[in-house]
């Protein structure tokens, strides 16, 4: 499960760097994604899963995609800091592995799209005004701990092909 939703994250920011509006720029320019963790997790299966997800969708960084990591090993307190670096750098997408890292990219930009990955609610932590109108430059996955279980047993009862992205 945890491969699946890391793919989908790699999906959706696949997706969001194809669509993003850029701009003028050299043909030669490939899209370029910032990866905000607040933990160690730039050695984590997480991200190598993220990265088999671009692969799978034809994205191998170095050759048609670019991919500069940003991990506050812990330290919360240098997210900030570390957002700020990836807004300097003009990523076209921000990928915003946890909350903290979410909250962090959405306090240094709000044009660059961040696709975050989540089990807080977004309306309650402040993200989002809504689900329904988030009026902000954030998209992802969300799924609550609480019931991210509970929807798998349901589903995979009802419909046991149906492929579920649970989150943590």
């Amino acid at each position: 499960m945890q491969k699946k939703k890391t793919i989908g994250l790699a999906l959706s920011a696949a997706l969001f760097a194809l669509c993003a509006p850029v701009e003028a720029q050299s043909i030669s320019r490939f899209p370029r994604l910032g990866y905000l963790a607040a933990n160690s997790a730039l050695e984590s299966r997480d991200l190598k899963a993220f990265h088999q997800g671009l692969a799978e969708l034809g994205y191998i960084e170095g050759k048609n995609i670019a991919i500069e990591y940003r991990s506050a090993e812990g330290k919360l307190d240098r997210l900030r800091d570390l957002a700020a670096e990836l807004v300097v750098l003009k990523v076209d997408i921000v990928v915003a592995i946890n909350p903290p890292s979410a909250h962090a990219a959405k306090n240094a930009t709000n044009t660059i799209p961040i696709v975050m990955r989540s089990t807080d609610d977004p309306v309650t932590t402040g993200l989002v005004a809504s689900l329904a109108r988030p009026g902000a430059n954030i998209t992802g996955l969300i799924i609550p701990l609480e019931i991210s279980s509970g929807w798998s047993q349901f589903f995979g009862a009802s419909a046991p092909r149906l492929s579920i992205l649970r989150l943590r």
